[in-house]
């Protein structure tokens, strides 16, 4: 008779977290068949079905969720665990994980002044980076609101919003567009998109609802998660969302999307148990000395950036 194991409460609760089987599978780096395997085991054990297989995906049951809130208990303690058994303590390295982002380098350089001893880690994809936040293996993080976010329990972490950052265009210099100071999203209707793969696009739901708001469904051609080779797809005449600070240049040009129909949070996180424990606010505050590093690299960030500064508040 198997027993249950931490596997089967991660299991659980990622499943819970992305509302989909074959989205916890990918997250988790498994197959779904074997997610699916897992979660008839953990149904098996606790006498009960677990999820409704809902329009709106996976739906926790009453037992469910009575699993699913031991499961998030559970974790958090080994969590708690790990990390206070750690080798390191309070004086060792200080562990940074974030997504790719264009301050990077400037984000290590300002936490060093709070730590001499930064190291890095860099996903491809949020849910990754909150995962080795709750894990303990990182101890500040850097990354983006996504789809499932609401539903982490960031228990012994201090969450604060960077910014609320408007996405912009990137498109050929080539394009009849680029002659336009701003682009309509629905003038892209007929465009083949450049995006990241499914499982690092987190904010995929918000993309499409941007795109259906605007009266079309994107025609997602190409996948890429590295940042060159989209710039050449763009480049070649297909066009993709970028991050408000991107620069023109190399054949494609940077545009504000007209009405800005999609904003994009950035959070910055600290455990409460890392060397900087007591410290978010400076953790913070090189966050933000890091942002402002790279806000003239787009002059028409620079003049939205000017005149919003709701969508920055914490700034100073």
């Amino acid at each position: 008779m198997p027993e249950l194991e931490l596997r089967h409460l991660r299991a659980v609760r990622t499943i819970a977290e992305e509302g989909s089987v074959t989205r916890a599978a990918t997250r988790l780096g498994l197959t779904q068949p074997a997610l699916s395997a897992q979660l008839r085991t953990v149904e098996r054990l606790v006498g009960g079905q677990l999820f409704d297989r809902t329009r709106n995906g996976c739906i926790p049951t009453d037992l469910g969720r009575r699993v699913l809130g031991t499961a998030r208990l559970v974790l958090d303690e080994m969590a708690q665990l790990i990390s206070t058994t750690r080798e390191t303590d309070r004086c060792g390295p200080l562990y940074l994980g974030c997504i790719s982002i264009l301050y990077f380098a400037a984000l290590v350089e300002g936490l060093r002044q709070l730590n001499a001893d930064v190291r890095a880690e860099v996903r491809q994809s949020s849910p990754e980076i909150v995962d080795l936040l709750e894990q303990g293996r990182v101890h500040v993080a850097l990354f983006e609101f996504f789809d499932g976010m609401p539903s982490r329990d960031l228990a012994g972490i201090e969450l604060r919003k960077l910014v609320s950052e408007p996405a912009f265009v990137a498109v050929s210099e080539k394009d009849p567009l680029a002659r336009q100071e701003e682009i309509d999203l629905a003038q892209l209707a007929d465009r083949d998109w450049v995006t990241p793969p499914a499982q690092m696009m987190g904010n995929r739901m918000q993309v499409f609802q941007a795109c259906a708001d605007a009266g079309f469904a994107p025609r997602l051609t190409h996948h890429t998660g590295e940042s060159n080779m989209a710039r050449g797809l763009v480049a070649s005449g297909a066009v993709s969302f970028a991050a408000a600070p991107s620069r023109t240049g190399e054949g494609i040009v940077i545009r504000k999307l007209r009405g800005t129909p999609l904003m994009t949070d950035i959070f910055v996180a600290t455990r409460r148990d890392s060397p900087v424990a007591g410290r978010a606010h400076e953790v913070f505050a090189c966050a933000a000395d890091a942002y402002r590093s790279v806000l003239d690299r787009n002059p028409e960030y620079r003049k939205w950036w000017d005149a919003h500064p709701e969508a920055h508040p914490e700034f100073t």
